[in-house]
């Protein structure tokens, strides 16, 4: 039972900071319907679609390395990464201040990079899950920064 705990605990983690960030996103939506867009920017339904496969994949990830022995950095770089996710989306859609989220997104790629680091180092597959989040963080710095350069 306790199994299980842990990982129902890091997917509500993961899957509320999702939600936090999805109420700045939906407060700036308005704005972000009427901005030019950079090539490759897929549909807005595809968005929820992928965080949301992402924020699951940084519960089980986190429930993973929860269990082990030597946790405390990754699951302290795990929370970090998280509230930069979050804050992004605040800076990005609510305050629409494109190109400090974009220095910002540059900051949890970083962070998303050390987390997988650390979480390899105590269960492999838990860092190999989050290589799509990397991945698709590094995207999403391509779209904001175009976002921004279209948009001046």
């Amino acid at each position: 039972m306790n199994k299980y705990l842990s990982y129902l605990a890091f997917l509500l983690i993961s899957l509320a900071s999702g939600g936090i960030g999805s109420l700045f996103t939906m407060a700036g939506l308005q704005a972000y319907e009427q901005l030019n867009r950079p090539p490759l920017t897929p549909p807005s339904i595809l968005f929820p679609i992928v965080w949301t496969i992402l924020f699951l994949l940084m519960g089980v990830g986190a429930a993973r390395v929860w269990k082990r022995p030597g946790r405390d950095r990754a699951i302290l770089v795990y929370g970090v990464q998280l509230l930069f996710n979050v804050l992004w989306s605040a800076w990005f859609f609510l305050l629409q201040w494109r190109l400090f989220a974009f220095f910002w997104l540059l900051a949890l790629i970083l962070l998303v990079a050390l987390m997988i680091r650390s979480f390899i180092r105590i269960d492999v597959l838990a860092g190999a899950i989050q290589i799509p989040y990397l991945l698709w963080c590094a995207f999403a710095a391509y779209l904001n920064f175009g976002f921004w350069f279209l948009n001046r």
